[in-house]
């Protein structure tokens, strides 16, 4: 992978579409071929949920962004083709669910993520 020059991807361009209410803009941030491997309480390191292309992603971010919650991206970083960032939530209920995210970025897009996230139980 070469080292990305394409603006598309930035950190308020994530903000933005993490915390927008709706999955479009940041559904927008991804390669149609990335992969996102998920890895949280049912979905452990051994076995991770791993969603391969825009398509499938997507799927997962609608019923996300379907719930009553609301999204803060809390750091990032971002430097040539890799970016990380944390983001918090908040469900109406007060169940909080933090996620930390490390990235690989093709063109501007994300081409690969792995997200660990935790919930209150």
């Amino acid at each position: 992978m070469g080292t990305s020059t394409d603006s598309a991807f930035d950190r308020e361009t994530l903000r933005r579409g993490l915390e927008g209410g709706t999955p479009d803009l940041l559904m927008s941030l991804y390669a149609d071929d990335a992969e996102l491997r998920i890895v949280d309480r049912t979905a452990q390191p051994s076995h991770p949920k791993v969603l391969h292309g825009r398509e499938e992603i997507g799927r997962m971010l609608e019923d996300v962004y379907s719930r009553d919650m609301t999204h803060r991206l809390e750091h990032c970083v971002i430097q040539g083709d890799e970016a990380a960032f944390s983001e918090s939530c908040e469900y109406a209920d007060g169940v909080r669910v933090l996620s930390e995210s490390m990235l690989s970025l093709r063109d501007g897009k994300i081409a690969e993520q792995t997200l660990v996230q935790a919930w209150d139980e």
